[in-house]
């Protein structure tokens, strides 16, 4: 009876274990999940802001470029009257776009970079959201398995 007894002590002690193992496990699912969920919605809500300045100067850059058109469009007229100042007119507006194309090229990048620090800042914080929840459920097994 003694033996059956200790027999039925250890499966209780093992069972007591293997559910407190069990909870453990599933509080750092719960929480490397809601890591992941953060980090996934921080990352649409990039996304989306990156799209929505990305958008805001292409729409912008059409704009431009439209009313470099209409210009162009309404000088071709004194061309025939003075070809040299058209010319230097012409020269001075294609110099602008091309610098603006660049000033906006570079916003762009700017954009984007930005965009990927906040990216990196967010991916680190649940990088160690994760390792302080990992390191925490190895200290929880330990004090489990450490007591008999």
């Amino acid at each position: 009876m003694d033996d059956k007894a200790r027999a039925q002590e250890m499966y209780s002690q093992f069972a007591g274990k293997a559910i407190e193992t069990m909870t453990v496990w599933a509080e750092i699912n719960q929480r490397v999940l809601r890591e992941l969920v953060e980090l996934g919605a921080g990352t649409a809500k990039e996304g989306m802001r990156v799209y929505s300045e990305l958008s805001r100067n292409a729409i912008d850059a059409v704009k431009e470029g439209q009313a470099t058109a209409l210009r162009w469009q309404a000088s071709v007229s004194d061309a025939p009257c003075d070809p040299a100042a058209w010319y230097q007119k012409a020269l001075s507006e294609s110099v602008s776009g091309a610098q603006q194309t660049f000033r906006r090229v570079e916003e762009n990048a700017q954009v984007l970079t930005r965009a990927a620090e906040r990216l990196q800042a967010t991916a680190e914080q649940a990088g160690k959201g994760m390792q302080e929840s990992f390191a925490g459920a190895v200290s929880k097994l330990k004090e489990i398995y450490a007591s008999n």
